[in-house]
C-alpha cells in the first residue's frame, strides 16, 4: 500500500493529480492511499512520518512548498519530495531539500506516468520497513535496515543507526514490537540486535560494524539459533 500525500491549493490541479494516481496504480497493480491537503501548513501541522511520496505545489497562500519540505525533512529524511510548478527554475531549490522530482504544470498524464515510474523504482521494496520513532518533541521514521540496534540507557532506549543514534523514552519490550517479525534477537536483556547487520561472532559477543556487545548465558542458545534462521533465509 503506497502513502501518498497532495499538498495543493488549486481544486483542479489536485483533483487532477488524484486521478492520475488512481489511473497509474490501476494499471500497475498497486494500492494507494491518498491524502489531499488544501495548503503547505495544513500538511507541515499535520504532519506524521507515513507517507511515502508528497506532491508539494511551489506557490500556495500560507505556506510555499519549499518551506513545507524544509519542515518535514526536520522529521522525515526519506519521504519522496516531488515539486508541482509552472516554473522550472525552482528545480534548483529542490536540491537544498532533496527533492525527487519536479512536474511542470499543466498536469500531463504521459509526463506524470514517467516520473512515477522512477519514484516507485526507488522506493523500498517493503513499503512496511520503516519504523517510526516517537522522541521528545517528534516522530521520526527510519528505515528498518538503517537500524544497528538498541539499548537500554537508564529509563531511556538509544537506537543505533548507520546514520545518528536516537534517544527516547521507550521499553526494549516496545521496540521489540516495532519491528517484530523483521529479523530482531536480543543477545542480553539490555540489547536488541538488527540480525542483519551482525557481522560477526566472537567468545562471548557479538560483532555489528565497529560495535561489539555482549551475549548473556541465557540469551546464547536463542539468539544464535535466530541469527542462523535469519542468515539462512537470506541465503
Amino acid at each position: 500500500m503506497l502513502h501518498i500525500a497532495i499538498a495543493e491549493d488549486e481544486r483542479f490541479s489536485a483533483q487532477t493529480l488524484k486521478e492520475y494516481i488512481r489511473r497509474y496504480t490501476e494499471e500497475h497493480g498497486l494500492e494507494a492511499a491518498v491524502t489531499w491537503f488544501r495548503d503547505g501548513l495544513e500538511l507541515a501541522e499535520r504532519y506524521v512520518p507515513e507517507w511515502d511520496i508528497l506532491f508539494l505545489d511551489i506557490q500556495m497562500a500560507h505556506l510555499d512548498g519549499m518551506e513545507t519540505a524544509r519542515r518535514i525533512r526536520c522529521q522525515d529524511p526519506n519521504v519522496a519530495l516531488v515539486f508541482i510548478t509552472n516554473l522550472a527554475r525552482y528545480a534548483i531549490q529542490g536540491y537544498e531539500v532533496d527533492a525527487s522530482d519536479f512536474i511542470l504544470k499543466p498536469l500531463e498524464y504521459d509526463r506524470f506516468r514517467v516520473r512515477m515510474d522512477k519514484l516507485i523504482a526507488r522506493l523500498p521494496r517493503n513499503q512496511d520497513a520503516f519504523v517510526v520513532l516517537p522522541l521528545a518533541e517528534q516522530k521520526i521514521r527510519v528505515p528498518v535496515e538503517d537500524i544497528l540496534y538498541a539499548e537500554v540507557v537508564d529509563h531511556n532506549l538509544s537506537v543505533v543507526t548507520t546514520k545518528q543514534n536516537y534517544l527516547m523514552r521507550c521499553s526494549l519490550q516496545e521496540m521489540e514490537r516495532m519491528v517484530a517479525g523483521q529479523g530482531f534477537s536480543r543477545c542480553n536483556r539490555c540489547y536488541l540486535v538488527n540480525l542483519r547487520r551482525v557481522t560477526g561472532i566472537e567468545r562471548g559477543a557479538v560483532r555489528i560494524g565497529e560495535h561489539t556487545l555482549p551475549i548473556s548465558r541465557p540469551r546464547k542458545k536463542q539468539f544464535l539459533r535466530e541469527l542462523s534462521d535469519c542468515l539462512g533465509a537470506e541465503l
